[in-house]
């Protein structure tokens, strides 16, 4: 295959672990990092996923060694996974200290399923500050710390909801929401939320569902919470929501009339983000 001609990949983190925390970091989550190791054939390597980097930079060999990668970076090719694995090799060839700072298309080559591996989980800690870009030895001068402080601002209040998987509550303004990234196909997300938007069961802890997010292959619904909810008051009502969201999901039953129609109203408020 040739240079910059990499096939396009609808679910390009599709094998990985924790694919639908994948997406949430690329799309909806300011500052968070993720755990990762690469194969040995790759040095058996810890790597930090991150959502971003300074100044868009792919990826950091930071002093002390740690390789972060970022997820929140423009794709070069048609597969993101690819793209990504290319950041990642050329972070772990470069001496520490180093950022890589621009990607051209990158040849057909090994993806993150190719150099990551897969046992490791995918676990996520969300950060109210960037600070972590700096390796805990490097001298905090005025203009470095001014330069997180800058990035900082632009950080809206994000919390993961431990009680499901790959659910963020966030604060934007003076509104609340939960945004739930969702490991199944698009189809089958919208089915089961029709048929429980149908009945009015879409809704949890006062709040209702307000649409959703489609990116790299996967659905992220978004629920408007009642004003003023905080993380911590989400989890017992998300407990509670999900056996029902599970059996709605894994429904095979045609949709009715009433279903339908809800889930035609579901199809208009969908974004595609990339």
């Amino acid at each position: 295959m040739a240079k910059g001609s990499v096939e396009f990949v609808l679910r390009p983190f599709e094998g990985l672990p924790g694919e639908p925390d994948w997406v949430a970091l690329k799309e909806v989550v300011p500052a968070a990092t993720a755990t990762a190791r690469t194969t040995a054939e790759h040095g058996a390597k810890d790597v930090l996923v991150t959502t971003i980097l300074p100044q868009a930079w792919p990826a950091l060999h930071r002093s002390d060694g740690v390789v972060l990668l970022a997820l929140q970076t423009t794709s070069s090719s048609g597969d993101a996974s690819r793209d990504l694995a290319a950041a990642l090799l050329e972070a772990l060839d470069v001496e520490p200290g180093t950022a890589i700072e621009t990607t051209g298309l990158p040849d057909a080559g090994p993806r993150l399923q190719d150099v990551l591996d897969l046992s490791v989980p995918f676990e996520v800690t969300v950060h109210d500050s960037f600070s972590y870009w700096l390796a805990p030895d490097v001298e905090r001068t005025a203009d470095l710390e001014a330069a997180i402080e800058d990035a900082d601002a632009g950080i809206i209040d994000t919390a993961k909801v431990a009680a499901v998987e790959s659910a963020y509550w966030c604060r934007m303004g003076a509104k609340e929401f939960l945004r739930w990234a969702q490991p199944h196909d698009e189809q089958t997300v919208l089915d089961g939320l029709a048929r429980l938007h149908a009945k009015r069961e879409s809704g949890f802890a006062g709040g209702k569902f307000i649409g959703y997010f489609r990116s790299s292959g996967l659905v992220v619904p978004v629920w408007e919470l009642a004003r003023g909810t905080e993380a911590e008051e989400l989890e017992e009502p998300v407990a509670a929501f999900a056996p029902a969201f599970e059996a709605a999901l894994a429904s095979t039953e045609p949709l009715d009339a009433n279903e339908r129609r809800a889930r035609a109203g579901l199809v208009a408020r969908q974004v595609t983000l990339r």
